[in-house]
């Protein structure tokens, strides 16, 4: 008898961390699949609707908030973030592998509603690393880039207080980083 239950695989890490690409690389080499979540920020360039993000405006995404439409959700730099539950509670029924690349404050939520998940914090090699990665964005203001790095410290220190992640992965290494990570979901996989 093959067992069909899949697995909910949540990835979180603050910003400049590497999430995305980590993600799509152990998304290439799993065969995991990717939830896309929504937003209300506009999409930036070369990011596609469906694929990156679903893109919607401020009051579908309350009405998703009213009707209990979202696993998580969250207010970030004033744009809302959240992942629509139906698609992923249907892909773990069906036996699939899905991963969530979420912030900190949405993993807690999830963890809530799906206490079997495998939660992983990417984190940075030092402070000093990750300023650095988020002033080569060249994206930032020094104001925006102080409050990003104020929101990274209190992040990883909630994850850690949480006791919900269960994988730390330091991303130093962008490869070792990685093969950690597929280890971890193929773990999952195997433990089927």
């Amino acid at each position: 008898m093959i067992d069909k239950t899949g697995k909910l695989i949540v990835i979180s890490g603050p910003s400049g961390v590497g999430k995305s690409t980590v993600v799509k690389e152990v998304l290439a080499r799993t065969g995991a699949e990717f939830s896309v979540s929504a937003t209300t920020r506009q999409p930036r360039a070369g990011e596609a609707d469906g694929r990156d993000y679903r893109f919607v405006d401020r009051g579908r995404f309350e009405k998703m908030i009213a009707d209990g439409d979202l696993l998580e959700w969250a207010e970030v730099f004033g744009n809302f973030y959240g992942t629509p539950a139906k698609p992923v509670l249907d892909a773990v029924a069906a036996g699939k592998k899905i991963i969530l690349d979420i912030d900190v404050q949405g993993g807690l939520q999830v963890a809530a509603k799906m206490p079997d998940a495998t939660f992983v914090l990417l984190l940075p090699p030092s402070d000093e690393e990750l300023a650095s990665r988020l002033a080569g964005r060249k994206s930032e203001d020094a104001a925006s880039l102080r409050r990003r790095l104020a929101k990274a410290k209190e992040e990883i220190s909630a994850a850690r207080q949480s006791g919900v992640y269960n994988h730390y992965v330091v991303n130093d290494d962008l490869p070792a980083a990685v093969g950690k990570v597929v280890d971890i979901v193929n773990q999952e996989r195997s433990k089927r």
